[in-house]
């Protein structure tokens, strides 16, 4: 899953973005709305996590944005993060498009656990996927091939998790890195096939993960 962090705290933004990307998440972290702006341009996010005081106009007004401007990507899901407490506060968010609102000050478990509510919810992806003989509880961070459980970094997790939500479906590199990885990413790495030699390797033979020449990699469906 890959997300777009706002938030201008110099302190807090980077703080988030890593307990997040140790959730196995890829995460973009924007502070301003123009920087916001410019990801949500050209990148297809699953969750937007949206400061709603930001040093270069109102989070909330991007929000609303979001649902109108052609050019501007909207993410799947958004949750508004925001200091702004009041009752009418709370209902503009939602009523701007967020589906959840968390109010500063809150623990990073508790943004972890709405997260993966969000991810719960039948209309964006199943938390517990299988495919053939791999199941994978996304919830959890677990997963398994037939009654072995897998060992897996959080970067193998999350690439595992990004193939069985398109078995069956030919994914190139920049699909993986898209994803999988956030804009840190060189594209011309070979991050992508050294983890998906690792993962490879883990889940065993039969290999479930094939190559289709020059086009990418798909998951089989069996």
């Amino acid at each position: 899953m890959r997300i777009l962090l706002v938030e201008d705290d110099p302190d807090l933004g980077p703080v988030l973005a890593l307990g997040l990307r140790n959730e196995a998440y890829a995460v973009d972290l924007a502070a301003t709305v123009a920087a916001a702006e410019e990801l949500l341009c050209a990148n297809d996010f699953d969750v937007a996590c949206l400061d709603l005081g930001l040093p270069d106009g109102d989070g909330l007004a991007l929000l609303r944005r979001l649902g109108s401007e052609a050019h501007l990507r909207r993410p799947r899901r958004l949750i508004a993060l925001t200091a702004r407490d009041a009752v009418e506060d709370r209902v503009a968010g939602l009523d701007a498009g967020a589906d959840d609102y968390l109010v500063k000050p809150f623990e990073f478990a508790e943004l972890a656990a709405r997260l993966r509510a969000l991810s719960r919810r039948a209309d964006v992806r199943d938390a517990v996927l299988e495919v053939g003989d791999l199941r994978l509880d996304a919830a959890a961070h677990r997963a398994w091939r037939g009654d072995a459980e897998l060992e897996l970094t959080a970067r193998e997790f999350s690439m595992l998790r990004y193939f069985m939500h398109h078995p069956g479906e030919v994914l190139s590199t920049e699909d993986l890195l898209e994803h999988v990885w956030d804009a840190q990413a060189d594209p011309f790495t070979a991050s992508v096939r050294v983890i998906l030699s690792r993962l490879r390797r883990k889940l065993g033979e039969p290999g479930p993960i094939s190559t289709v020449t020059g086009a990418g990699y798909r998951l089989e469906a069996r």
